[in-house]
């Protein structure tokens, strides 16, 4: 038997930063996944630290698009109709949880936790060497029409008392700082110069835990599925002999639902499922930042494999079969947008983003056992939050004053 303080379970951005976190505090912590670390979700994103996104990710209230998204040929949202009847209570709660004061609350709940984002993937970007994967340049929303154009200016100012940095841009700027813009793409758009982007989200992960790794901690495969055990004696074997921990983490990401599910807890966790391609670049036509087709849902990225176009959101099942529609219409419009080259994979990423209804993460002890703790439930900011989130949990589990009011997060508010 080999022991540890601490077992996480899950080595995507979540669980990563927490073990990082819960070390850098003394605890010996033992890292496990089914997989290599970064390989799921933490992999596939746009590659955002989304440090502007003050708001969280509503369910949309006005009816034009609501009448879109109910068409089912909105590229932003797609939906099987079979999983939209499943979701249906689901979807009801979320939409509650989005009407304006209830939104406003929430937002002022995950601010904390936004505002720490940058410098807590800093605080590890020297030691990890990821500095040469980080662009501080922010990101570029894209807008079609004017008149949608001017409704995202007037609701980017009602931001104001966030500080966040922002221009407007016309044309002929966005031309400049995007010179691989084709002509017409589009009638204008917002730079936010807060957020960082990364190259290569999945190598960021990997480079976190080598870092772990490197300070002593051991990383190693597992099912999670086959924990046993209470408070003080829980047991988890491995790859690498069976260990023994006092308490135990899991950030599972999707598959925290099945996870604690074995333990008696059902927490209603949605999906959002997304795709991804790389595309070839051609000679001079490179992106400086991401750019985000606002009206279409979707994200072009550089990334150190090519350009990564990054859908946005199926409601699905979460190992329900891909389905090429939304990828395919994305990359049409994304034509028009810039030249793309060819396909440079084989077929389509798919991952499940995890979502809770009032669109914050569970970050919380276990109500009924002891020694057990919960982080996921991120939603489109996983890569954002994960050390921040690190940061937050291992503070609650090592008795130290947290740096922001967990109750928001707590595992018993469902």
């Amino acid at each position: 038997m080999r022991r540890a303080d601490v077992i996480v379970l899950g080595a995507g951005i979540v669980g990563v930063s927490v073990a990082l976190h819960l070390q850098e505090r003394g605890r010996s912590v033992l890292l496990v996944d089914r997989g290599e670390p970064g390989a799921e979700t933490s992999h596939g994103n746009a590659g955002l630290i989304e440090r502007s996104s003050v708001v969280p990710y509503a369910f949309p209230r006005d009816l034009r698009t609501l009448a879109a998204f109910a068409s089912n040929r909105s590229i932003a949202v797609r939906y099987r109709p079979a999983t939209l009847l499943r979701m249906a209570p689901w979807l009801a709660r979320y939409w509650w949880n989005s009407a304006p004061e209830r939104l406003d609350r929430l937002g002022r709940a995950i601010l904390p936790l936004i505002e720490r984002s940058i410098d807590e993937h800093r605080h590890w970007s020297g030691a990890a060497g990821t500095e040469v994967l980080m662009r501080g340049e922010g990101w570029i929303e894209l807008y079609q029409s004017p008149r949608v154009l001017e409704q995202a200016v007037r609701a980017a100012a009602d931001l104001k008392a966030y500080g966040l940095a922002y221009d407007v841009l016309q044309p002929d700027q966005l031309s400049r700082l995007e010179p691989a813009l084709l002509p017409g793409a589009a009638a204008g758009g917002l730079h936010w110069r807060d957020p960082v982007t990364v190259s290569d989200p999945g190598a960021v992960t990997r480079a976190y835990a080598a870092l772990f790794t490197a300070r002593g901690g051991v990383l190693t495969k597992a099912d999670a599925g086959t924990l046993t055990g209470e408070a003080g004696a829980w047991r988890l074997p491995t790859d690498s002999g069976t260990w023994q921990a006092q308490e135990v983490v899991a950030a599972l990401g999707p598959w925290s639902g099945d996870f604690c599910e074995h333990f008696g807890y059902r927490f209603p966790l949605g999906f959002k499922r997304g795709y991804h391609m790389h595309y070839e670049a051609p000679a001079g036509a490179q992106l400086h930042r991401p750019l985000c087709d606002a009206q279409a849902g979707f994200v072009l990225s550089r990334m150190e494999r090519g350009i990564r176009l990054t859908t946005g959101i199926e409601l699905a099942a979460r190992d329900a079969p891909s389905d090429p529609w939304q990828l395919d219409r994305a990359e049409r419009v994304a034509r028009r947008i810039m030249p793309l080259g060819r396909r440079l994979d084989a077929e389509a990423w798919r991952g499940a983003r995890p979502c809770l209804p009032d669109m914050l993460p569970i970050i919380d002890k276990a109500p009924r056992h002891p020694g057990l703790w919960f982080a996921f439930g991120h939603a489109h900011h996983g890569f954002t939050l994960g050390p921040a989130t690190g940061r937050l949990l291992s503070e609650a589990m090592t008795g130290a004053p947290t740096f922001c009011d967990m109750t928001p997060f707590a595992a018993d508010r469902f």
